[in-house]
């Protein structure tokens, strides 16, 4: 198993910065992170191909955000700049092994492999007005 543990959450004015770091055993094919705020649908926010280093982003954190990752520490790092209120949540890691899809176009197969693979615990941002 990946075992993948997420981390770097914490409280940040709005306009600021955070990193959140995701560790794993070792390094799965697919890696990215999702949010959730209670009571509503959890959110896709990046996720990488760590063979083919392509990377997907939501809608909402494009140019925002960057997931990269470090393959000598086996980790990915989500990088949040300009951080706005609404991305207040907890953010969980996915990683995935392989591909849980077959015949789909690249980001469809990086967001499902990653919904049906292993996930991290979580860890909250908040962001203040």
């Amino acid at each position: 198993q990946v075992q993948p543990v997420d981390s770097g959450g914490g409280s940040v004015p709005a306009g600021g910065s955070l990193r959140l770091s995701c560790a794993y055993t070792y390094r799965p094919t697919y890696v990215g992170w999702f949010r959730q705020v209670p009571g509503k649908a959890r959110e896709r926010v990046a996720a990488l191909n760590t063979e083919t280093t392509s990377t997907y982003y939501g809608d909402s954190v494009k140019g925002r955000f960057t997931i990269a990752q470090d393959t000598a520490k086996n980790a990915v790092y989500l990088q949040m700049n300009s951080l706005k209120p609404e991305d207040t949540a907890m953010y969980y890691c996915a990683a995935s092994e392989s591909a849980r899809v077959a015949g789909l176009p690249g980001d469809r197969t990086a967001w499902m492999s990653l919904e049906e693979g292993e996930w991290g615990r979580g860890t909250q941002v908040t962001v203040t007005v």
